[in-house]
């Protein structure tokens, strides 16, 4: 009898990739992580223990088919494995790169509770979709047969483009409508190239185009196109918009030049790593080069920013959040990483102004943690008269998101939405109070994961494909 290759978590340790040197990788905004070969691959796949309850697979949004594609990673079938994977995931490659593993997968990994490391999920996934990529087996996803109905996706994020794959595969005829220059969404101008290289996102474009999705760029819905003519043009449409208010601070001097919002900067830095010309980049508005850099908050957007001002060659970068390292929302491993280049992190301080204009400084209040709040996490409370100042030239708030008022841009009142501004869609079918509408990702669930929107997407698309095979579009109840 053949030997059985997994179960090995007992006699091989966990292992990642190998991590680019800290200083080296300052100065570029290249990937962190070298690819696993394909023994390393194989070895760590092994350690899986193929429990009978996989809640690897049970955490995970898409609710990947996790332990079988480690096993016949783990056997050398590598082509199934990518099969496997690829089949309840539109975009594994871009998964294994930016999910937070640490929290999902990796974090329900049954064999860590056994006092053994969890399996590096993410690695492997990344490892099988590149192998697949270098071997030609990753291909546009052409129908076999054309089907006269059409579907109009607004937004070219995660969740609109998983929509799309997963519409045109059946033969849909499908449209993206997107305010930018290039598709991807956050993709593409708000996770920075370290986590994410640009040609892996362009190279799914590529294939949606061959595929024969159209792309209609910089179009802005309710001014270049009304929303009401594109629900005429289609049979179905999908608001995968994403969320783009960013949350505002308040306090003295918060309008201050040198205090700037995350995404402008995130944006600005990866337009330039494309060789776009960004006039506030050039002129030093969104540019951390020789500063004193102070961000503002504790998310995955927070870390972002702050690992692309270590990068810019920022003097110091120094992270403010008030609340402390635990109860921290963004990823453990990103906040490792950032300490490894340098970041200072500030905890248990919040900002309460700002001095100078243009700026140079943040009114810092520190804080202590008191009685949960409705999260279940420590409230933050002021300390009273431990007020101070911490120096900066350029202030990075990484607040959050909020949805843009979809119903008042688009002179559509009709378009419910919830009191948090998010478009109101039935939970299963993705469905709006629109006959012929749906919504997706963050617009309708909030500032959400990147896996999410592309659950929500491929949701939808099979929904919306249900509906048109039984020539119907009921609005949800």
């Amino acid at each position: 009898m053949a030997e059985n290759p997994m179960l090995k978590f007992v006699d091989v340790s966990r292992d990642m990739p190998e991590k680019r040197d800290a200083n080296a990788r300052n100065e570029d905004f290249n990937e962190i992580y070298a690819e696993f070969a394909k023994a390393k691959a194989e070895e760590q796949a092994s350690r899986c223990s193929q429990c009978g309850v996989p809640y690897c697979q049970d955490h995970c949004p898409l609710h990947n088919n996790i332990p079988d594609w480690l096993r016949l990673t783990a056997m050398g079938r590598l082509r199934e494995a990518y099969e496997m994977s690829q089949a309840t995931n539109t975009f594994p490659e871009i998964c294994g790169r930016i999910c937070p593993q640490d929290r999902l997968c990796e974090g329900s990994c049954v064999i860590e509770t056994s006092g053994h490391e969890t399996v590096t999920i993410g690695a492997i996934e990344k490892y099988i979709t590149d192998t697949a990529w270098e071997n030609g087996w990753v291909t546009p996803g052409v129908p076999r047969r054309e089907r006269d109905q059409s579907v109009g996706i607004i937004g070219a994020g995660p969740g609109g483009l998983a929509a799309a794959d997963m519409l045109r595969r059946a033969g849909l005829q499908v449209t993206v409508y997107d305010r930018y220059d290039r598709a991807g969404g956050l993709l593409t101008y708000g996770i920075p190239g370290f986590k994410l290289e640009k040609d892996i996102v362009m190279r799914r474009n590529d294939q949606l185009a061959q595929a024969g999705v159209e792309f209609v760029q910089n179009c802005n819905v309710g001014e270049d196109i009304s929303f009401d003519a594109i629900r005429g043009k289609h049979d179905a449409v999908v608001l995968a918009t994403g969320v783009y208010k960013s949350r505002d601070l308040q306090g003295p001097d918060a309008g201050s030049e040198g205090v700037v919002k995350a995404l402008d900067y995130l944006s600005a830095s990866n337009r330039q790593s494309f060789g776009d010309v960004v006039e506030e980049f050039e002129d030093g508005t969104l540019n951390a080069s020789g500063k004193k850099v102070v961000v503002i908050g504790g998310g995955d957007t927070a870390m972002d920013c702050v690992r692309t001002a270590i990068r810019q060659g920022a003097t110091s970068v120094k992270c403010l959040y008030r609340r402390d390292r635990a109860n921290m929302p963004g990823s453990v491993r990103e906040t490792t990483n950032a300490e490894e280049e340098g970041v200072e992190f500030v905890w248990l301080a919040a900002p309460k102004g700002f001095a100078g204009d243009p700026v140079n400084g943040v009114m810092v209040q520190k804080m202590r943690l008191g009685a949960p709040d409705a999260s279940g996490r420590q409230r933050p409370e002021v300390i009273e008269g431990a007020d101070y100042v911490e120096d900066a030239d350029l202030v990075i708030t990484a607040l959050g998101f909020e949805p843009e008022d979809l119903p008042m841009l688009w002179n559509t009142p009709e378009l419910e939405v919830t009191r948090w501004g998010t478009v109101l869609t039935d939970s299963a079918t993705h469905q709006t109070r629109l006959p012929g509408v749906w919504a997706v990702g963050d617009i309708a669930r909030g500032a959400s994961l990147v896996v999410w929107a592309i659950k929500d997407g491929r949701d939808a698309a099979a929904d919306i494909l249900e509906n048109l095979n039984a020539g119907a579009m009921v609005a949800a109840e």
